[in-house]
């Protein structure tokens, strides 16, 4: 199933795509899960499965908002550094350990909607990645069994602000600028993605390539990932966990490849679609 969340008509809710539709499943079940983060778990996705059976769409896909795939998570945890050619490419050591750094919701936006270069920067970075999204509580979950606590995947793009990025030797500064990133289109469920080392991840500028990568490339795999972190804080179902960015980012091309208003960035993932998002500046206060 490709689950996602959007607006229509002024109001929030969240859905299955069906063909050139929506289902708008807010509206079905929005007593009993207030939004798709809280029907992740698996009795509700199995409920979910059953009512797409006999019902129809709602709205069309081009009619619709979209929004964050989770617009509300409790937590987005974010992986620095987990390729090996981006480390290369960056001059690094490869970590021994995950590097994990946080994001928050509201640096993010829809599938369609406008990244916002921030007029404090003009070192404003792309960079593609793969997400995964929680649906069962994890909690010291083993890599055996990681992949049992995953609801689904989405497209994600980690926007980075490269000078504030480079302040210290933190690089949340750099991570958390309002509307930097984005995630969507949708969520496509575990259980059509039994083998997320197989997916194919390609980011373009403006209709160019500049990544292209699988996750087979990743230092340390999705269900490495989720053992880890789930051994240092709880995970909970609608938790997005951004796996990491491959080589290609605009900050080590010659020149600098930076995105600025009327740029569009596409992030691909085979079996998931494709996230699309124009780039626009930010308006000075007055």
């Amino acid at each position: 199933m490709r689950l996602l969340s959007f607006k229509y008509d002024g109001k929030e809710s969240y859905g299955v795509v069906e063909g050139d539709g929506v289902i708008d499943l807010g509206r079905r079940l929005g007593d009993r899960y207030a939004s798709l983060r809280y029907a992740l778990i698996p009795a509700a996705l199995s409920e979910i499965r059953k009512l797409c059976g006999s019902a129809r769409p709602d709205y069309a896909l081009d009619a619709i908002e979209f929004l964050p795939v989770i617009p509300n998570p409790d937590k987005i945890v974010c992986i620095g550094r987990n390729y090996g050619a981006h480390v290369k490419e960056g001059n690094r050591e490869v970590p021994e350990k995950p590097m994990l750094f946080p994001r928050y919701p509201s640096s993010h936006v829809g599938h369609l909607q406008p990244l916002v270069r921030p007029f404090v920067s003009t070192s404003f970075d792309y960079e593609g990645e793969i997400a995964c999204v929680i649906g069962r509580e994890a909690r010291h979950v083993s890599a055996a069994r990681a992949l049992d606590f995953v609801a689904g995947y989405t497209c994600f793009e980690d926007g980075s602000v490269r000078d504030w990025q480079r302040h210290t030797d933190q690089v949340m500064a750099g991570k958390i600028f309002w509307h930097s990133g984005a995630i969507g289109p949708w969520l496509v469920t575990s259980d059509e993605i039994p083998d997320p080392s197989k997916l194919m991840l390609t980011t373009r500028v403006n209709g160019q390539q500049v990544q292209h990568s699988g996750a087979d490339q990743m230092i340390f795999d999705i269900p490495h990932l989720i053992e880890y972190i789930s051994t240092i804080i709880d995970l909970q179902p609608g938790d997005i966990i951004a796996t990491g960015t491959p080589e290609g980012i605009g900050l080590r091309r010659k020149p600098p490849l930076f995105v600025k208003e009327g740029d569009t960035v596409e992030i691909e993932i085979s079996g998931i679609g494709v996230l699309r998002n124009p780039v626009i500046d930010e308006k000075r206060p007055d």
